[in-house]
């Protein structure tokens, strides 16, 4: 079971708690910066509550009339039967209601709660496991700018300010979102001139604001290859352009405003055409938008980022671009296969498998690199491996030459198949090795590191 993290205002609402020990003064303690006014009803109370002027203390056994009234229940007695009855009665008349240790019988559940100033953040694992929830609080924690209280102050205040300067709902909302990002960037509020500065170029609807694009690599294999920049890049998209060979999960740090455009191939669709791509780019663009365009890889490791690129140059559109890790190199590490070693291997040679579109012939590119003594990395091969292996073998390179084809995984896994450039199409074909995959030949390539 999971649960919404509704969060609701319980200032100077009325709760009570069931128990006066220590498990109920903790949850009493959670409860106490939210200005909620608390009754405590148990036999025994502990002195520390009894003294606590901002509590109401009953000490006596608990009534189901002490639930009148009451916007929410915590039940929190030593009696695991008292609370799970307190726990019913709760439900049976739509009264919000916590059971401590049993979760069959809550209404709702106490997230682990980072809280600073008006900021609160609630992490909760539908009880699975509290201290997962406790460990990603501490996390979540240690992000928070020192100033957080002081940065949620002032965005406050210029919301009636950016209201009375910039008419267009629109550019009014890019301005405070993006004046949010940047406040959490540098860790502090702006200056009143900063405010202006920034928000006359926002209110200024004589003159359309120029987009931008982004090019991003999402690297290979599992979200969390990305790099920094580029998830910082994702995150603060408002259109998202992404294909094939990336983590789906990625998606998950675009804002919810974020339009996301699909332009790779699904279900035998063939992807986009490059030249559609092309002018998506700048159409979005020309909207005024902050366009991200989400590659697996790099962008400029056939990835035709260059093209890309080029195309919005010529139309006048600010692009730039922000590496990401390779398959040619990542994908084969995650097998164990370095592509360079010393002593085996001084160099590494990246080509595409697919057949040249510009008409040279495949042929006639594995006759130079069947000279080559450096390890061969082919990406988009996997269709034809078997051309490739017979191919170098023809223009002279061994048969026993050791060769690998690994795939990696969006969970981090990663499988491969090993042999010589004699076998390897063999053993693939008779092997449930799925595509994408990357093809290794060289000294390198039956290394297990």
């Amino acid at each position: 079971m999971s649960y919404f993290p509704f969060f609701i205002d319980i200032q100077d609402k009325e709760g009570l708690v069931v128990g006066g020990g220590r498990i109920a003064a903790h949850k009493i303690e959670k409860l106490r910066p939210f200005g909620a006014r608390l009754t405590v009803v148990a036999p025994m109370i502990l002195r520390e509550l009894l003294e606590d002027g901002t509590l109401t203390c009953l000490e006596r056994e608990f009534t189901d009339g002490d639930i009148q009234g009451k916007t929410f229940v915590i039940a929190a007695s030593d009696d695991r039967e008292r609370n799970a009855y307190i726990g019913r009665i709760c439900r049976e008349k739509g009264i919000l209601v916590n059971v401590v240790d049993d979760r069959e019988n809550c209404g709702f559940l106490f997230p682990a709660l980072v809280k600073e100033g008006r900021l609160t953040a609630g992490i909760s694992t539908g009880g699975a496991s509290p201290q997962v929830a406790a460990t990603l609080r501490s996390r979540m924690a240690q992000e928070l700018p020192d100033r957080m209280e002081s940065i949620l102050d002032y965005l406050e205040d210029i919301r009636e300010l950016a209201k009375q300067n910039i008419a267009d709902g629109g550019r009014r909302a890019a301005f405070l979102k993006e004046t949010a990002a940047y406040c959490l960037e540098i860790n502090r509020p702006l200056s009143m001139e900063e405010t202006l500065e920034r928000m006359g170029a926002y209110g200024d609807c004589s003159r359309d604001k120029a987009g931008t694009v982004t090019l991003v690599g999402a690297g290979c294999g599992a979200y969390d290859l990305i790099t920094l920049k580029g998830l910082n890049a994702v995150r603060s998209a408002q259109v998202l352009i992404y294909d094939d060979l990336l983590d789906l999960r990625l998606l998950e740090h675009a804002s919810e405003s974020c339009e996301k455009l699909y332009v790779g191939k699904r279900t035998g669709r063939h992807s986009m055409p490059q030249e559609e791509i092309n002018a998506l780019l700048i159409e979005k663009a020309r909207q005024g938008k902050r366009v991200v365009r989400l590659k697996g890889g790099d962008p400029f490791v056939f990835g035709r980022g260059g093209e890309e690129m080029q195309a919005l140059r010529e139309a006048g559109i600010e692009v730039n671009e922000i590496p990401g890790i390779t398959s040619s190199i990542a994908v084969p590490a995650a097998a164990g296969i370095p592509v360079t070693q010393r002593g085996v291997s001084r160099s590494f040679h990246v080509i595409t498998g697919h057949t040249a579109e510009d008409g040279k012939n495949l042929q006639d590119e594995l006759e130079i690199l069947a000279k080559l003594e450096g390890t061969c990395v082919f990406l988009m091969g996997f269709t034809h491996l078997q051309e490739i292996a017979e191919g170098l073998i023809v223009h002279g390179k061994s048969g026993n030459t050791p060769a690998a084809v690994v795939h990696g995984g969006y969970d981090g896994t990663v499988q491969a198949v090993r042999g010589t450039l004699a076998d390897i199409a063999r053993k693939v074909q008779q092997s449930d090795l799925p595509m994408p995959a990357v093809v290794v030949i060289g000294g390198t390539a039956d290394m297990q590191l």
